[in-house]
């Protein structure tokens, strides 16, 4: 495979440091979906066809996580989270649907207007999230006959992705984001598959340092996963 590493631009999570980026570039006929899943555990992430991982010359903040799912054992407020949204039915749908863009553009711009992604448009919900040569999974999170969640998942040779989740505005409350990682937990292990990719973990970031209440995990440090079994400090 080739690569390409981006020019340096401002980091979206750290604004004090500059972000770079390796990036696949694709091979013909769209022959990445092949190396998908080799690449995936090596750290890399993908944002629509995209496939990159951080490639900071000053900065190593961004770290890959991993869950290794058989061995995961929710904390009690996890297992507090989980009772409280025990009236919340979960769907597991194999193809996008209109209804999504709707509960996207509403999480956008109401919980994101400060940030690149706003404002959002579907040219923008189709080239982040979808990708056809990827086989995605869309978690569907229902209360009361009205879809409140939707977590984006990708399946991978061994685990599920989570790539991207977003959900009603007036469910803040219920720490949907948590919950949608706790039940793609649940279904990587129903389906037999041992691990959980989670992105990218920033411990000084506050919106990505949330991750690492999910113990054990694994990261990806010096080109190898390393087990954690407690939080830092």
């Amino acid at each position: 495979m080739k690569f390409g590493i981006t020019q340096a631009f401002q980091c979206s999570y750290l604004p004090e440091q500059q972000e770079q980026l390796l990036a696949a570039i694709p091979p013909p006929e769209g022959l990445l979906s092949q190396h998908y899943d080799l690449l995936i555990t090596l750290g890399f992430r993908r944002s629509g066809e995209q496939v990159y991982r951080p490639h900071c010359a000053t900065c190593q903040a961004c770290q890959a996580i991993r869950l290794p799912v058989r061995a995961f054992s929710p904390s009690k407020s996890q297992k507090r989270l989980l009772k409280r949204n025990a009236d919340l039915k979960l769907v597991l749908s194999k193809e996008d649907k209109a209804e999504y863009y709707e509960l996207y553009e509403r999480y956008i711009n109401c919980r994101h207007a400060d940030g690149s992604m706003f404002p959002a448009s579907i040219e923008q919900y189709r080239g982040f999230i979808l990708n056809p040569w990827q086989q995605q999974w869309f978690l569907e999170l229902w209360h009361d006959q009205v879809l409140i969640a939707v977590a984006v998942t990708d399946v991978v040779k061994n685990g599920l992705s989570a790539l991207y989740t977003f959900f009603s505005p007036d469910y803040e409350q219920r720490s949907i984001g948590t919950y949608a990682i706790l039940q793609q937990i649940s279904l990587a292990q129903q389906h037999q598959l041992p691990y959980l990719y989670l992105g990218y973990q920033i411990d000084s970031c506050q919106k990505m340092n949330y991750k690492q209440n999910f113990l054990p995990h694994e990261r990806f440090l010096h080109n190898n996963w390393h087990l954690i079994t407690k939080k830092a400090g």
